[in-house]
């Protein structure tokens, strides 16, 4: 009887530490095995989810647009006075509903090649007024109609999964032609996606053709995002930052007046790449801008919470599933003796015109999808190798422990 009960209780140890060991290997397996599942289904070719949704985005994409009505352009003409606005909209646009065109694989190099359409569609049910808006510049937005953008060239990854969605080439060319110095450079992604397995301390880099450079995002925060853990990545305010503050930005300094001798910050001027006008690029009402550029206009209330850009993106796969791209469109105005307008003008003046607010949230089929097909696999799979190892290490200390004690009462 008792050669019984101890052979029951050492055969449970044994269990026991069968099953913990079994949860203890299945760790690195399955790390492998979701590995590479996660690197065969993020490659750009047919028959992947990420090719799925990047040839056409499942996710409702809007850009708003706010403009800024001058209240006293009078005062300002005679007297070169403070610019006081006030913002009117949104006006609410839906882009990016259409597939991509032209799509070409290029199996040698192994990219993909495409334009990306621009048609947008008014949403007066989302917006404060009509297109007819007398104070709007009406044109602005509706010009991404019948327009594309591209062509741009990605890698797909089918080689090196560290470079799938990261830009070639844009319209044919690796730099810009814009910016000297590495500045003309084109890196990154298009920001839908980016290379998988994204770690915290990974600087995320993508390429705008709205403001006509490269850019990057910083991690911020931890966020669920219906379900689905996702990381934040913000755009920091180094991005804009005058070379004194960040050296990096030298080279997107190209003038030294309107800039203080590249001293004021949180403008871009992309008059270059904008066929000379005097066009400038900030975050929206002058965030993170320095005061002299915000200094000769009244009525902004800069925020990061409504005017700041994200990313949200899940880090396994590195998938893009909410952003909010904001940007302000601003001119530069000056004194011009040929102009009658602009002849008595003491002062140059950065004019806010717009800003916009681009977004986009994977929708409620799609996370599903997603949880069915990622996340939720690799939760089962940690909860399955969790509960192994813990059943395990119970058991065998459980069954350890009663024998060491019928040993002990068996001694005695």
């Amino acid at each position: 009887m008792g050669c019984d009960r101890n052979c029951g209780l050492i055969a449970g140890a044994v269990i026991g530490a069968v099953l913990a060991v079994f949860g203890g290997i299945l760790m690195p397996v399955g790390d492998m095995l979701i590995e590479r599942t996660i690197k065969k289904e993020v490659v750009l070719e047919e028959g992947t989810i990420a090719y799925q949704n990047w040839v056409k985005t499942g996710t409702e994409v809007y850009r708003q647009f706010w403009i800024y009505d001058v209240q006293n352009p009078q005062e300002v003409v005679a007297n070169s006075s403070k610019i006081k606005v006030k913002q009117r909209g949104p006006y609410t646009y839906r882009v990016r509903y259409l597939a991509k065109k032209n799509i070409t694989h290029d199996p040698e190099n192994h990219t993909v090649s495409f334009l990306q359409p621009n048609e947008a569609i008014f949403e007066p049910s989302l917006s404060a007024g009509t297109e007819n808006d007398t104070w709007t510049v009406l044109n602005l937005a509706v010009a991404y109609n019948n327009t594309a953008d591209g062509v741009y060239t990605v890698f797909s990854g089918k080689d090196n999964i560290s470079q799938v969605a990261i830009i070639d080439t844009y319209k044919g060319k690796k730099n810009l032609s814009y910016w000297p110095s590495y500045c003309d450079m084109i890196n990154g992604t298009d920001a839908a996606s980016f290379p998988p397995f994204v770690e915290k301390t990974r600087v995320l880099r993508f390429f705008s053709s709205d403001i006509c450079r490269s850019i990057y995002a910083v991690f911020g925060a931890e966020i669920n995002l219906k379900g689905i853990p996702v990381y934040r990545f913000v755009l920091p305010s180094t991005a804009f930052a005058s070379p004194l503050q960040n050296p990096d930005n030298h080279c997107f300094c190209t003038e030294t007046v309107i800039s203080n001798n590249c001293t004021s910050y949180g403008v871009l001027d992309i008059g270059r790449c904008k066929e000379g006008k005097p066009v400038y690029i900030s975050l929206p009402h002058f965030l993170h801008a320095s005061p002299d550029i915000a200094e000769p206009i009244e009525g902004l209330n800069p925020n990061e919470d409504e005017h700041s850009t994200y990313l949200d993106v899940e880090p396994i796969t590195g998938f893009t599933l909410r952003f909010a791209k904001r940007l302000q469109i601003n001119i530069l105005v000056k004194p011009a003796k040929k102009i009658e307008a602009l002849k008595g003008l003491k002062r140059n003046y950065i004019v806010p015109i717009l800003w916009l607010n681009e977004t986009g949230t994977i929708g409620d089929e799609k996370a599903e999808m997603f949880r069915k097909r990622v996340t939720g696999k690799i939760n089962l799979l940690g909860l399955v190798e969790i509960t192994l190892l813990s059943v395990g290490v119970v058991m065998f200390v459980a069954f350890m422990i009663s024998y060491c004690a019928c040993r002990s009462k068996k001694v005695k």
